[in-house]
């Protein structure tokens, strides 16, 4: 939601109070169209948390850009700022991938362990295909979900929000907050633009009804499902490591 990791995370959220994060989080920023990954100007969770590292004194960093077998790419020192720009320059480069035309069906992943273990984190897989998927599309997840649903806050927002719509209504209008809800408000936006099928071994399919996702037994089945849905003229894509790539509508 800031935009890219990095620089002044390292202060917030890195070393931020829960007060401050309540708000940095919470719908005031995350409801914001700019408010995602890839994205840096007009951006209002990259451009607060870039204003308390600077109140918080922050002005040197040392970041790194990593590839797919954890080998350093890019290392930048110096102002929080700059160097840190140097660095998203360099990574936008490398991630963005463009494809001709908004996608019926997007399969993909969350990159495999560690980033697969519990609902929580594969959330994310998600959000970074919404770009290319169509309005009213599949989304077809492979998690590993070997660790379950995620921390005991955000299973107990599961359990209290099985309506999403409601979910939504609540965290705009009210001061309800518990920790993690953030990623909850991200699946809302997934559901709100396509369905989503997911093909793990870590969750049962009734568990993840009550994420408000299908179950399916093989990418196979959720990819054949699909096309005979949307006919033989549907348009699929696929990101293997899904967080780790910007995918884009290239016209």
């Amino acid at each position: 939601m800031a935009g890219y990791s990095g620089g002044r995370k390292l202060i917030c959220p890195g070393l931020a109070a829960l007060e401050t994060v309540k708000v940095w989080h919470g719908p005031k920023f995350l409801e914001h169209p700019k408010a995602d990954a890839g994205i840096v100007e007009g951006n209002p969770v990259h451009e607060e948390n870039t204003r308390i590292a600077l109140m918080a004194g922050c002005d040197f960093i040392v970041n790194v850009c990593i590839d797919g077998a954890r080998r350093v790419t890019w290392l930048g020192a110096g102002d929080m700022i700059e160097a840190w720009e140097r660095g998203v320059a360099f990574c936008r480069d490398v991630v963005r991938a463009g494809v001709p035309a908004a996608c019926d069906v997007v399969v993909t992943s969350c990159a495999g362990y560690p980033l697969d273990t519990t609902w929580y984190q594969a959330i994310k897989g998600l959000t970074g295909a919404l770009p290319i998927v169509k309005q009213g599309g599949t989304i077809v997840l492979a998690a590993s979900l070997s660790e379950g649903l995620g921390s005991p806050e955000f299973q107990k927002l599961l359990r209290e929000n099985p309506d999403l719509q409601a979910f939504k209504k609540k965290i705009l209008e009210t001061e309800y907050f518990i920790m993690d809800q953030w990623q909850l408000e991200e699946l809302c936006k997934v559901l709100s633009k396509c369905k989503v099928k997911v093909v793990t071994n870590g969750l049962s399919p009734e568990t993840l009804k009550q994420c408000c996702v299908e179950s399916s037994p093989s990418i196979e089945q959720a990819v054949a499902e699909s096309l005979t849905e949307y006919g033989d003229a549907a348009k699929l894509a696929v990101i293997p490591k899904g967080p780790y790539v910007l995918p884009y509508i290239a016209a």
